[in-house]
C-alpha cells in the first residue's frame, strides 16, 4: 500500500453569493429525483458522459442487488447538470443526495457548507483504500479546512494525440515532449495529408469548460495568467495576447471546419472519423479512441501537453461524487460512492464493457491491472504521468492568487470564463480580432479582480 499525504489547496479568497454560482442557463429537468428519498433509496444527479451512462446501466444488477439500495438517476448534459446541481445544493433543497461535481466546484461548495465531509466515512471504510487514490486527486478534492469532500469517479489531465500512421507516411516524427511551435509546424505539414483531413483539432466552442480549458493551458505555458498575485487582470499582457493569437491562428489555419462551434465531442468525433491528424484535449478521450470498434484503434500516439516556458502544461480535472449536506441518506450515499469509485467497480467495467472503458485516472492500483495495462498500453502511462505532473497551485511562470490550471478557482469564473470564451470564439470565427476580443475580456476580468484586491 502506498501512503499518500493530503494537503488542503490554497484558500479561496472569497466566496460569492449563492446567485453567482448559479449559471444563467435554463433549468432542465430529468427523470428521477422527484424529492428527498427515504429508506433504502438515494437520488443521484450526474453528467451524461459515457462513463456515467455505463455506471447507470450497471447499478441495478450489481450495487442494488448487493445492498438493496435503489438508485434514482437524473442524467443531464454538462451545462444543464451544473445549473441544476448549483440550484439544489445552494438552496440545500435535499432533492439529490449525491451529485457529480468537479475539482472546481467542490472546494467552493465545501466553503459554503453545502457538502458532507467524507473523512469519517473513509476512516470507517477500510476497503475503500483512500491511500490508493492518486495524490493530485485527493488534494484537489480537499477544502481549505483540511477535510475531504469528494471522491473521484475518473480523473484526467490533457495531452496531445496524433495519428502515428499519418506521421510515418509523411516522414515526420513527433517529439517525445513537443513545444507548441513544433506542433504548429507539424500541423501545417499534415494538413490535407489524407482526403478531408485537417492538421489539428482544438476546441473553439464558447464555454469556460470548452475553449477556455485548452486555451488557458496554452496561456500558462506561454508565460501568461488571468490574474497576477495581487489580483490585477492580465488578459491584455503581451504573453496572454501572444498565446491567444497563437491558438486562434493555429485553429483558423490548420484546424477543423466550423471550429468556433467545435468542443470536446466534436473533436473526438473528428479524430475517430479520421478528419484530423492531431488533437490536444483531455486524456479521457483516449479510452474512446482505443475502444473496441473504434476506426482508429491502435493508430494513435500520445505525448504530453505541449509546452513553451513551463516544464509541463497539462490540466487537472475530475468528475467526482459529493454528498449534499441536506441529504437524509448520507450513509447510503457513501455506500454508493464507495462502490462507484471503488477498485471492484473498475474490474466490473473491464469485464462487462471493456478494459479501455475503465474510469481510470484516479487509483494507483488501476495501473497494475494486467488486463487494463494491455488494453490501455498506448495511453495509460502518459495519462498517469500527466496527472502526476499537473500543478494546480503553480501552473505558470508567476505566483497565482487562486488555484487552478484550466480555470481560476473563484466562484465568479463560471460567468467570467464564459463571457471571455464568447469573445475568443468570435475571434476564431473571424468576426473580430484577438486584440479586440482581449480588450473586452480585460475589462470583464478587471471588474472581478477589483472584488479581491487587498484580500
Amino acid at each position: 500500500m502506498r501512503t499518500q499525504s493530503r494537503r488542503a489547496p490554497r484558500a479561496f479568497l472569497a466566496v460569492a453569493a449563492t446567485g453567482t454560482l448559479i449559471a444563467s442557463l435554463a433549468a432542465c429537468s430529468g427523470a428521477g429525483g422527484s424529492g428527498s428519498t427515504g429508506g433504502d433509496a438515494i437520488n443521484v444527479l450526474m453528467v451524461n458522459n459515457p462513463q456515467m451512462v455505463e455506471l447507470q446501466k450497471l447499478t441495478a444488477d450489481n450495487f442494488t442487488e448487493d445492498t438493496g439500495i435503489k438508485v434514482n438517476f437524473t442524467v443531464l448534459p454538462e451545462n444543464d447538470v451544473r445549473d441544476k446541481i448549483s440550484q439544489d445544493f445552494a438552496n440545500q433543497a435535499g432533492q439529490y443526495d449525491v451529485a457529480t461535481l468537479s475539482n472546481y466546484e467542490i472546494p467552493i461548495y465545501a466553503k459554503n457548507g453545502w457538502l458532507h465531509s467524507l473523512d469519517s466515512y473513509v476512516e470507517k471504510d477500510k476497503a475503500f483504500d483512500q491511500d490508493d487514490i492518486l495524490t493530485p486527486m485527493t488534494q484537489a478534492l480537499t477544502a481549505e479546512d483540511g477535510n475531504l469532500y469528494g471522491e473521484p469517479f475518473y480523473g484526467e489531465s490533457s495531452f496531445l494525440m496524433y495519428r502515428k500512421d499519418v506521421f510515418e507516411k509523411a516522414g515526420l516524427t513527433m517529439p517525445d515532449k513537443p513545444t507548441w511551435q513544433q506542433v504548429a509546424d507539424l500541423s501545417a505539414k499534415v494538413d490535407a495529408a489524407e482526403s478531408g483531413m485537417k492538421g489539428i483539432c482544438l476546441r473553439g466552442l464558447p464555454g469556460w469548460g470548452e475553449v477556455m480549458a485548452p486555451l488557458t493551458t496554452v496561456v500558462n505555458t506561454f508565460g501568461g495568467t488571468w490574474f497576477d498575485k495581487d489580483w490585477q487582470a492580465r488578459l491584455d499582457s503581451k504573453e496572454f495576447k501572444e498565446a491567444t493569437r497563437f491558438y486562434v491562428d493555429l485553429v483558423r489555419e490548420h484546424g477543423e471546419a466550423g471550429a468556433a462551434q467545435a468542443g470536446y465531442a466534436e473533436c473526438l468525433n473528428n479524430m475517430t472519423q479520421g478528419k484530423t491528424a492531431m488533437w490536444y484535449d483531455a486524456t479521457a478521450g483516449a479510452g474512446s479512441l482505443e475502444a473496441s470498434g473504434s476506426p482508429v484503434k491502435g493508430k494513435i500516439g500520445y505525448v504530453p501537453a505541449p509546452v513553451e516556458k513551463t516544464d509541463s502544461s497539462g490540466w487537472l480535472y475530475t468528475w467526482a461524487w459529493g454528498i449534499q449536506k441536506a441529504s437524509k441518506n448520507a450513509e447510503n450515499a457513501w455506500k454508493f460512492i464507495s462502490w462507484a469509485s471503488g477498485k471492484d467497480y473498475e474490474k466490473l467495467v473491464g469485464e462487462k464493457i471493456g478494459w479501455a472503458n475503465v474510469p481510470a485516472g484516479k487509483r494507483a492500483s488501476t495501473y497494475d491491472i494486467p488486463q487494463y495495462r494491455k488494453e490501455a498500453a498506448a495511453f495509460a502511462d502518459v495519462t498517469r504521468d500527466a496527472i502526476a505532473n499537473a500543478k494546480p497551485e503553480d501552473p505558470g511562470v508567476q505566483p497565482r492568487p487562486a488555484p487552478g490550471i484550466q480555470f481560476v478557482g473563484i466562484p465568479e469564473f463560471t460567468d467570467l470564463g464564459t463571457k471571455v470564451s464568447q469573445e475568443i470564439s468570435s475571434a476564431i470565427a473571424g468576426r473580430q480580432s484577438v486584440d479586440s476580443a482581449l480588450r473586452k475580456a480585460q475589462e470583464l476580468a478587471e471588474a472581478v479582480g477589483k472584488k479581491y484586491e487587498g484580500s
